[in-house]
């Protein structure tokens, strides 16, 4: 086996429901959407999603059409000559005062942004990008937000948001008079009397602090903490209000020296009012305390038990408001803090068993986190044990839909195949450029996780309660294991046979989400529940029949390993069905569930593989937008999985014409070229030879995107206020095809190098900043020295230091496939290597005998090698050839080196690694003898 490059990583079929309903569409490279919305496997960030969603904040049709952005003046209102209503250098002072004529001028605007007519906005845009010009503009800002009260309050907040928008983006220019204007009429109106207009005072006075204004405006902190006392509800709340949105944007300078740590007096402070009159005030103060618990601040921890103790008072609070941030804190507190929880737990979880069958599902959504941070925690098993039989049946109940997902997912709709997505249905997807793996023989263990969890969602996706119990269960599942059925498999029998369809959906949802952590128990029911789940895949309902494809997707490989006449081909002609089925969320879930099926079956389709193209290529006429994306990765996971098998005529003859032609209907700068280029990328090498007949215009058009590309980034970093950024996916989608290419045509691509540029941009795209472009630059190089060593030759000189100092183990993928690049020169230079020995061997033993490798440079597939496989048969191949330079050193990598390659499986590149190290031993004996010795 040789050396492959793998475009996107293992699907582990985490636990993952769309929109809200069923899996997201598994876009290639980037893995499936996480349950877990912003969570990540990775454990990037485990604080509950609404802790970091960021607040609500008050906004009005205005907000986003309305955007006060700094522009060239032209011709401020009135006359050309005329300067404006404004004085443009007098002073402001304090008691400033608006002309009248400008006040009413403005006034005018602030009433035609709220129109809906698009002209008009057009006007208002401009009008605005002039007087943004005049400083004091500001003032008239200002004035209308807090002084006119007889004003309505969409046009004072209006006025308020357009002058934080100024704040934002240029607040650095305000002379001082005008800023110190600003921030005393937020003082002192802080107060409103419309809950409105103090949010919008609220959220200006934390645009200012942003801007680097906290350390600037000593008063603002103990002003506000001051009016906290303020027997005036309206000046409290506003006051509290500020306060939070403060907390959350500067928690860290909050608690930092820069400020002499204001915590110390707001931590206390904030906890004297959890047991206030007001429940907005109590919800204020535990929102602004809950900022500062997933840092650890040291002026809560120093009042931890207080805090602790005065949560539990707040538990039964009437306000759901205050019960949605206890939950919040509680599940928080988990995390960083559950020595203190742990003498309270049996009664902290009967109150969250409560909360997550609270009726309002706000609160309900914040309890049912705290399963999954619990999951987390050692102490899981211990103290859940007993109370799993009331958990699970409340768990199981929440993964119902509720009425509001039945009407946003149109679910009475059956048919929409022949309504046009919109835009907005379709969301943003970048590319995962290659990375080079080996083959190896360990599968994944156990609970081993795919990094890539945390991608493409629905448009309605937003976390709620269903998806959020059905992502406890499943990690539940992975705790308990098989002790979890006996709480379920009574209720599961009841829920799959429902006659009701949206009970039936949601046992098929159940079923799913325990695939993976109760898989063993499971398997004495699957040879009857698989069948049972194939004829909900021809279910009336639309929602039922794509649920259904995405739990058998969950089972796959269980079906790939009995008989194939038994599951599998039965599994596979209804999937077809469904890929050509009525509905856009069926079609896009079984694409999906297909795309898992052809990774778990690999091989075992190749007889039917006529069957399977005819589907395919079929509903490239059928698709809209949105599903034609997913409906490529179908296609390009297919030819990952049959490979050369696929290289038959019948078959190239169905495949390559509609895929051409969707290539020749694209322009290069549209983004669903990443989906087709990743897709051609899998079937040039797959086809092999067979792609001949179309390789010319397609390497041609590679070369001018990267080419395009990189000139677009010298343009722009040489003059960044003319030009934009240029979007490197399409580089790394073009690099990405151009090594497929290179692998599947093998020599033949020499003609298309001979006749381009490829060598010279692809020295500049290994020096690229961004850690994508370069990985998919040194996969490129292995895969043409492999192919035509002729052209990479004469640029060893300059290529070699660049991949020695891209031997970096922190950027994973870029290493890697640096490392492999390396070791595919060594075999074509020969002796001729010695003069970079030096520059590539010391890092190289150093990232081998590093204790703590990061798991990326492990993965291929699904399964494990030794984390320092691949820079092992480097630098074996690196002594094949020069056993003189690298045998001095054998002593510092004999061990770890034979520790990675024992569990690869014999190939060409171990074979070669091996009579390396041979020569090597035969070089200096000496360097094994005392490792030998110790015990290797």
């Amino acid at each position: 086996m040789r050396i492959r490059r793998v475009p996107s990583p293992p699907r582990m079929a985490r636990f993952h429901i769309p929109a809200p309903a069923l899996p997201s569409p598994r876009l290639r490279g980037r893995g499936w959407r996480s349950w877990r919305g912003p969570r990540t496997w990775a454990g990037v960030d485990r604080r509950p999603p609404s802790v970091r969603r960021g607040r609500s904040r008050p906004a009005t049709a205005a907000t986003t059409s309305v955007g006060a952005q700094p522009g060239t003046h032209t011709e401020p209102l009135g006359s050309s000559a005329d300067p404006g209503p404004y004085p443009r250098s007098s002073p402001c002072t304090m008691d400033w005062q608006p002309d009248e004529q400008g006040l009413q001028q403005v006034l005018q605007l602030l009433k035609d942004s709220q129109s809906p007519n698009t002209a008009t906005q057009r006007i208002v845009q401009d009008k605005l990008k002039q007087l943004n010009q005049f400083p004091d503009f500001n003032n008239y800002l200002i004035f209308v937000l807090t002084r006119l009260k007889s004003e309505d309050e969409p046009t004072r907040s209006l006025s308020g948001l357009i002058l934080k928008n100024n704040v934002k983006a240029h607040y650095q220019s305000f002379p001082p008079p005008v800023a110190d204007f600003i921030k005393q009429e937020c003082l002192n109106n802080i107060g409103d009397a419309s809950s409105l207009i103090r949010a919008t005072i609220g959220i200006l006075i934390t645009t200012i602090a942003s801007k680097g204004e906290l350390q600037m405006w000593p008063e603002l902190l103990p002003q506000l903490c001051n009016l906290l006392n303020s027997e005036d509800y309206n000046t409290c709340e506003g006051a509290f209000g500020a306060l939070q949105k403060i907390c959350e944007d500067s928690s860290e300078l909050l608690d930092s020296d820069a400020l002499n740590r204001p915590l110390n007096i707001m931590i206390p402070k904030f906890l004297q009012f959890f047991k206030h009159c007001s429940p907005k005030i109590r919800s204020h103060a535990i929102a602004c305390v809950n900022q500062f618990i997933m840092d650890r601040a040291q002026a809560l921890m120093d009042n931890i038990d207080t805090f602790i103790e005065h949560l539990f008072a707040l538990a039964v609070d009437d306000d759901p408001e205050v019960r949605k941030n206890v939950c919040r804190a509680l599940v928080m507190l988990l995390e960083v803090r559950i020595d203190r929880l742990i003498p309270h737990m049996h009664s902290i979880i009967q109150y969250m068993l409560q909360r997550t069958q609270d009726h309002d599902e706000n609160v309900a959504l914040e309890a049912c986190e705290f399963w999954l941070t619990l999951a987390e925690q050692p102490i899981c098993k211990e103290v859940l044990a007993s109370h799993l039989v009331q958990l699970i049946p409340i768990l199981v109940n929440g993964m119902k839909y509720s009425e509001i997902d039945i009407i946003l997912l149109k679910g009475d709709v059956e048919e929409d195949e022949a309504v046009p997505d919109s835009e907005q249905d379709i969301k943003p997807r970048f590319h995962k450029s290659r990375t080079v793996t080996l083959p190896h023989e360990a599968e994944r263990p156990d609970g081993s996780e795919d990094a890539e969890d945390d991608d493409d969602d629905d448009a309605l996706s937003d976390w709620n309660l269903r998806k959020c119990s059905a992502a406890a269960l499943d990690v539940l599942a992975n705790v308990f294991r098989e002790e979890l059925l006996p709480h379920l498999l009574p209720l599961l029998k009841g829920l799959l046979f429902h006659p009701e369809w949206v009970v039936k959906e949601s046992g098929i949802l159940v079923l799913g989400a325990i695939a993976e952590g109760c898989m063993q128990g499971m398997v004495p029911y699957l040879p009857e529940l698989i069948p049972h789940l194939i004829q909900c895949l021809s279910d009336k309902k639309a929602l039922v029949r794509s649920i259904a494809c995405w739990t058998l997707s969950r089972y796959a490989h269980w079906v790939v390993s009995q008989p194939p006449d038994m599951h599998l081909k039965p599994l596979m002609t209804e999937l077809l069905k469904r890929i050509l089925d009525g509905n856009k969320r069926v079609q896009e879930a079984a694409c999906s569930a297909f795309a898992t099926l052809e990774e778990e079956a690999c091989t075992e389709l190749v007889p039917y593989l006529s069957y399977i193209l005819d589907t395919l290529v079929f509903a490239f006429g059928k698709y809209q937008h949105k599903n034609l994306l997913i409906l490529y990765d179908a296609i390009g996971t297919l030819a990952d999985s049959v490979g050369h098998h696929l290289n038959q005529p019948e078959y190239i003859q169905k495949l390559m014409p509609p895929l051409i032609q969707k290539w020749n209907e694209l322009k290069d700068e549209d983004k669903d070229l990443f989906p087709l280029l990743e897709c051609l990328s899998s079937v040039a090498t797959a086809l092999q030879s067979g792609f001949l007949p179309y390789c010319e215009p397609v390497y041609q058009r590679c070369v001018t995107l990267v080419q395009k590309t990189l000139a677009q980034a010298m343009m722009y970093t040489q003059h960044p206020e003319q030009y934009e950024a240029p979007d490197k996916d399409f580089m790394i989608v073009a690099l990405d095809l151009l090594s497929g290419l290179a692998e599947g045509l093998g020599g033949h691509v020499e003609q298309l190098v001979a006749r381009s540029n490829i060598m010279t941009l692809l020295f500049q795209c290994m020096q690229d900043s961004m850690p994508e472009v370069r990985q998919s630059s040194f996969a490129l190089l292995g895969d043409l020295t492999k192919a035509c060593f002729i052209h990479v030759k004469p640029c060893i000189a300059e290529f070699m230091p660049i991949l020695g100092t891209n031997l970096n183990p922190e950027f994973i993928s870029v290493c890697n496939n640096a490392t492999w690049a390396i070791g595919e020169i060594c075999m074509q230079m020969g002796a001729e290597m010695q003069p970079y020995v030096q520059m590539v061997l010391n890092n190289l033993v150093e990232i081998i005998n590093r204790p703590n490798t990061p798991k990326t440079l492990l993965e291929n597939t699904g399964r494990l090698t030794s984390p320092s496989a691949i820079p092992a048969i480097t630098i074996g191949r690196l002594g094949y050839v020069c056993p003189q330079e690298v045998a001095p050193m054998l002593q510092q990598f004999i061990r770890p080196w034979c520790t990675s390659l024992r569990n690869i499986r014999d190939n060409e590149e171990k074979d070669s690694a091996f009579r390396g190290i041979c020569m090597m031993i035969g070089v200096n004996p000496g360097g094994v003898v005392q490792v030998g010795a110790a015990g290797l």
